[in-house]
Parts: structure tokens; sequence; C-alpha cells
């Protein structure tokens, strides 16, 4: 599988928030992406998902071009900033009602997944007394829970101990094994430096290698 981008600009509010974006991912592999807060590594995911319209250039996945093709790329696993899950329901009852929307995983992928991050799938505690951490953990098992062919994670082993970030790398790692194409962003020196396979620098909308 490869995801090309070729000359992605976009602009919000007359600000230049991705200027000239170029690249060739491939399955199998980890790509990370590091830079400062506000210099695009969010909004470049959200472009490449389909979540986040872009003004010029092209997104395409097997030759198969987005928003032309199709709305979203398909069989992606997403984890962008705060997701909107259910305050009043358990962790595992979250998720299968995420997986009511695409039918592709059942509730023993959804356990799988839930305990590959070190979480309890039987743990009765609703979301909202969830820590910070548990709360990460669980939107990484979403992440994950259908086999995705391309996960995209923005600071996945954020609010993580020391022995979650090790599970969380650990399940990282899986699942490029399993053949999933990864793009990381992260502020931890340590992920990338563990993780990925190729690592490009953002800076005010630019991507250098």
């Amino acid at each position: 599988m490869e995801l090309v981008v070729s000359r992605v600009n976009k602009k919000i509010k007359g600000k230049e928030i991705l200027c000239d974006i170029n690249l060739n991912l491939k399955s199998g592999n980890i790509y990370g992406f590091v830079g400062r807060n506000g210099s695009g590594k969010t909004m470049l995911f959200r472009a490449l998902s389909g979540l986040m319209h872009i003004d010029s250039g092209s997104i395409s996945l097997d030759g198969k071009q987005l928003h032309k093709d199709m709305t979203v790329l398909p069989n992606v696993g997403i984890i962008i900033e705060n997701a909107g899950l259910y305050p009043e329901f358990t962790g595992f009852k979250n998720l299968q009602i995420l997986a009511k929307l695409r039918k592709k995983a059942s509730d023993n992928d959804i356990r799988d997944a839930i305990k590959r991050v070190g979480l309890d799938p039987d743990d009765k505690r609703t979301y909202k007394k969830y820590s910070l951490g548990m709360k990460q953990r669980i939107i990484l098992a979403q992440a994950i829970m259908e086999k995705p062919d391309i996960i995209m994670l923005d600071e996945p082993t954020n609010a993580l101990d020391e022995s979650g970030v090790e599970e969380i790398r650990k399940m990282i790692l899986e699942e490029k094994n399993r053949g999933a194409l990864i793009l990381l962003a992260s502020h931890n020196k340590e992920d990338i430096e563990t993780l990925a396979d190729k690592v490009f620098h953002m800076e005010n909308g630019h991507l250098t290698v």
C-alpha cells in the first residue's frame, strides 16, 4: 500500500498551515513527524485522513485520489486530540458503539485491542472516571481495534507512565509488523528514535527530512 502526497497546500483564515507538502509513504513502515506545537503536524494528519479538505495538490492511496475517488481514507485508525467518547459508558461499551459504524470489529476484536493497550475490557468504570492515562489507552484501542491498513497517532504516549509508554511502543511495533502504514507525531524524542523508520520535521507548515 502506498500513500502519495503531492504539492499539498492549505490556508486557514489567510494563514498558511500546510505548504507544498510532498510525501511517499509505504506499508510496513513507521514515519515520525516532529515539530513544535502549531507547526502543522495535526493539520497534516487531518488532511491526509480526509477529515480536512486541502486547497491544492493531491493525496492518493494506491492510485485512488482522496476527495475524488473516496471521501476519506478507507480502513484508517486515527487518534487526533480529544476523541469524542461518551462519559457515561464504559470503555468497552464506547468502542462497541464506534465499531457498529463500520461493522469491522467484533466484540472479541474490541476485547483484544483493550487488553493490548493494558486495560481490562471488563472494567465497569465509566469513561468519565478514567484517569488521563486510561483515557489515552482506550483511544489507542479504538485506533487499532479494526486492524486498519493505516494508523495515524498524534502524541500516543501523552499522559502515560513509563510502563504504559513501553506497552504502547510494543503495540505500535506489532502493528508495523502486521503490515500497517503508521504515521507518528510525538514530542517524545525516544518514541521517534525507538520507532520511526524515517523522520520528517515540520515548521510553519513546511516539511523537511
